[in-house]
């Protein structure tokens, strides 16, 4: 049946359920606040382009940890959900494709390809894998400019339609947190980049004519403080930049389809989300909620860590994969070393450029603490293990002594994010758990309902939860614009089950 208009109710209790069916609008003779569902928060467009019923995706935590499970469950809850490639080799990545293929069939999903600057035939690696099966969306993450493997995905199988308008099959969603490379992603490929990979065969002559019709990206979404790679910027300032960057390329070039701008980095509650939407979100990405979900790829220790995580329980730390350049994610900080054992190694990489130029008990100490074994036995499995991965790293480290101990120091690291999706017992101190803010933001929002604990926490339950929450927000915001005084019960929106969000929702 049709629902029908409600008068507003003085109560808060009776204002509070007239809010909460968000099928019927709430009318009164001098306010009024519209039915408004969850698919309706976003860009429409972002909808109907990848097939999803809700304005929501979910971020490729790496190394797994958006694991295949994940995956699923997003795309069966009308979620964009990405797997988490990064730090994969190519024959894993193969692996999730061909499980995802058969379990998802036609419903949509997405896998990450992250710039590799360290490893560039990694990089490349993937590219080709995506190419060959055929995966059509990738979410772009830690790229501080273009690179050749990012633009031969975006262009491969370009054409002109029967309309005049380019289609390009390969879909781009950029995850970035600074303007000067959002740029690289809003506009088309630069000229020069185009004439140098056509020349060098990487593209042809005319996937680079009809590059310039469309922008690098369809999805540009912005990063803020978040769990991972982040600048650690809040997304109040950086979003509206970022928008209007938008849409100032938007009137040069003239995209027949404008780029849609998204938000990430803060959000897993339904105040955050409903803020993000009332900025101009097309959608939101969420990330670090999601590891503490049944779904995810991390190990049941570290579900538990992070439901007792707070907002201030976060720190930066080096990461494995820019460790030369300096590079930091943010970490989970409570229950860990992690962070402060990553720094030390940085510390000792600056200050020496070779494994025998560590003093004798500097290095006692990192062998004793951190390796648990003599630096040269690990250089030796560390040189086995990029044979197999990259072997050009182990002929740069044995012409250049630092590099080997780079890679030396950044085994530890890369080993401490799967030391903490296996549950390791010995190694707890030695996590690497990605983490941001929204963590502890969520754990707040969670206390006290069944939510609190990780063992209730599924991927569909939390989104739904966040999206009906910011519907929620959403309508009684339309009211208190309209001078209704709210009072704080009115407003409070409690976690619900899975069956009272069918009830209300389906």
């Amino acid at each position: 049946m049709t629902p029908s208009s409600r008068t507003l109710e003085t109560s808060p209790a009776g204002l509070r359920g007239l809010l909460r069916d968000l099928r019927a609008p709430v009318v009164s003779g001098k306010a009024s606040a519209p039915a408004l569902l969850p698919e309706q928060l976003g860009d429409p467009a972002f909808l109907k382009e990848h097939g999803v019923r809700y304005p929501y995706a979910t971020g490729a935590m790496a190394n797994g940890i958006a694991s295949e499970a994940l995956v699923e469950a997003g795309a069966k809850a009308g979620l964009l959900s990405f797997f988490g490639a990064a730090g994969l080799p190519p024959a894993r990545v193969e692996a999730a494709i061909d499980r995802l293929d058969k379990s998802l069939g036609a419903l949509p999903r997405g896998f990450n390809l992250i710039h590799s600057p360290s490893e560039s035939d990694l990089e490349n690696a993937v590219c080709d894998l995506y190419l060959r099966r055929g995966v059509r969306l990738v979410e772009a993450s830690a790229f501080m400019g273009l690179t050749p493997a990012i633009v031969r995905y975006r262009l491969h199988g370009i054409r002109r339609g029967a309309d005049g308008r380019v289609e390009a099959p390969n879909k781009v969603v950029a995850k970035v947190s600074r303007v000067e490379v959002a740029e690289k992603f809003l506009a088309p490929v630069s000229e020069t980049m185009l004439r140098e990979m056509t020349a060098s065969g990487l593209i042809t002559a005319e996937q680079a004519a009809l590059a310039a019709e469309l922008p690098m990206a369809q999805d540009l979404t912005v990063e803020a403080d978040s769990g991972g790679h982040t600048d650690n910027r809040p997304l109040v300032a950086m979003f509206p930049a970022m928008i209007a960057l938008r849409d100032r390329l938007q009137a040069k070039f003239k995209f027949k389809n404008p780029a849609r701008v998204g938000a990430a980095g803060g959000i897993a509650t339904p105040d955050a989300a409903a803020a993000a939407y009332m900025m101009g979100a097309a959608y939101v990405l969420t990330g670090s909620v999601n590891q503490s979900c049944v779904e995810s790829g991390s190990s049941d220790k570290v579900r538990a860590m992070l439901a007792a995580a707070g907002q201030a329980d976060c720190i930066m730390a080096p990461a494995a994969d820019m460790f030369e350049l300096g590079v930091k994610v943010q970490v989970l900080k409570r229950g860990t070393m992690f962070a402060q054992r990553g720094m030390k190694l940085y510390d000792v990489w600056k200050s020496f450029d070779s494994i025998e130029a560590i003093p004798a008990a500097v290095r006692a100490q990192l062998e004793k603490d951190l390796f648990k074994d003599n630096l040269d036995a690990v250089w030796s499995s560390t040189r086995e293990f990029f044979l197999k991965r990259d072997p050009s790293q182990v002929d740069r480290a044995e012409r250049e002594p630092k590099h080997k101990l780079a890679l030396v120091f950044r085994s530890y690291l890369g080993q401490a994010s799967r030391w903490a999706n296996a549950g390791v017992p010995d190694r707890v101190l030695d996590y690497q758990v990605w983490c941001g803010p929204a963590m502890g933001a969520f754990n707040e929002w969670a206390q006290g309902s069944f939510l609190q604990a990780p063992e209730n926490r599924t991927v569909a339950v939390v989104a739904r939860n966040i999206l009906y929450g910011a519907a929620v927000l959403t309508r009684a915001h339309f009211l208190r614009c309209q001078g209704v005084i709210l009072e704080p019960e009115t407003t409070r929106v409690e976690p619900l089950t899975a069956d009272e969000l069918a009830r209300l929702l389906d």
